[in-house]
């Protein structure tokens, strides 16, 4: 299976990949855990130029187009081929991600973005995507809490305000509504224990209902 993580900024995604990855291989899965943007060496490169805070400016469809550049080489290097030797792949974001940021957040055609994402991704697509589910104050509340050390340009940025980030959790909550039998949705807002829990009854359901890919 390919499962995705995916919610707004402060969500706690990268926390609960790590649980949840852990919870699987507990279960007896083999599981591969990786993250957009980022990887693969190319990826991590981009990473750092997407997020970095002393970035230069872009436009949002450059920054699509940097997002889709990284999630080509993560899935021809890591993910496909995970797939293919049996395995589960867990990510952290993907390309719903540049569909809620760069479309509903920053304004560009949702369908130019969904073609660009599905040349970059040779038409793959999850099996099944949680989004941890966060109110654009409550999640930005917890990113500054972590130091502006830990803040990423998209959180930063002048352009980024609060009413960005509320269009953004809109959007996941938009394409989740549009394909509730692949969403998952958690309320991100409780403790981290009570967010991982929910996250492991969806996954428990997978396992036991989803087959696998052969």
């Amino acid at each position: 299976m390919f499962v995705t993580l995916e919610g707004p900024d402060g969500a706690g995604k990268s926390s609960q990949a790590l649980a949840l990855a852990e919870r699987l291989r507990t279960a007896g899965v083999d599981v591969v855990l990786t993250r957009e943007p980022g990887g693969t060496a190319l990826g991590e490169r981009v990473r750092e130029l997407l997020l970095s805070t002393d970035a230069p400016e872009r436009t949002p469809l450059a920054d699509a187009l940097l997002f889709n550049a990284a999630r080509q080489q993560l899935v021809e290097e890591v993910i496909r081929p995970a797939l293919a030797a049996g395995r589960w792949v867990l990510c952290d974001r993907f390309a719903d991600s540049t569909i809620a940021y760069q479309g509903y957040g920053a304004g560009v055609d949702l369908d130019a973005l969904r073609r660009l994402a599905a040349v970059a991704t040779g038409g793959l697509r999850p099996d099944r995507t949680l989004l941890f589910d966060l109110p654009g104050e409550a999640g930005l509340a917890r990113r500054a809490g972590a130091g502006s050390a830990e803040l990423t340009r998209f959180e930063l940025a002048e352009r980024h305000d609060l009413r960005f980030h509320q269009r953004v959790r809109d959007g996941f909550l938009a394409l989740a509504a549009a394909e509730p039998e692949r969403w998952s949705v958690i309320d991100a807002s409780a403790d981290a224990s009570s967010v991982t829990e929910a996250a492991w009854r969806a996954v428990e359901e997978w396992l036991q209902l989803v087959p696998r890919r052969g």
